[in-house]
């Protein structure tokens, strides 16, 4: 069972990939519609970040499970050699 705590954590968890992924759809989708010189732009990167933040998170992914699986393959490797 959840408890409390981890019930609040992913509720602010989902709360926050919501709000990311409702601020992307409209700046790649809805703002390219709609005039430059419109207030709301002033709020919104410039379009090139939005294929350079993806990608750089994207490549911070895959480095970090990179490096968690060498560290757990090596963790390993080291209790296989005290066994023997």
């Amino acid at each position: 069972q959840a408890t409390g705590t981890d019930q609040v954590v992913g509720l602010g968890l989902v709360a926050v990939s919501l709000i990311i992924f409702i601020y992307y759809t409209a700046w790649v989708i809805l703002l390219p519609f709609i005039d430059s010189q419109h207030v709301i732009h002033k709020y919104f990167l410039p379009r090139a970040y939005a294929v350079a933040i993806p990608l750089a998170a994207g490549l911070l992914l895959l480095l970090f499970v990179g490096l968690f699986i060498t560290y757990v393959m090596l963790k390993n490797q080291k209790v296989t050699k005290k066994a023997q």
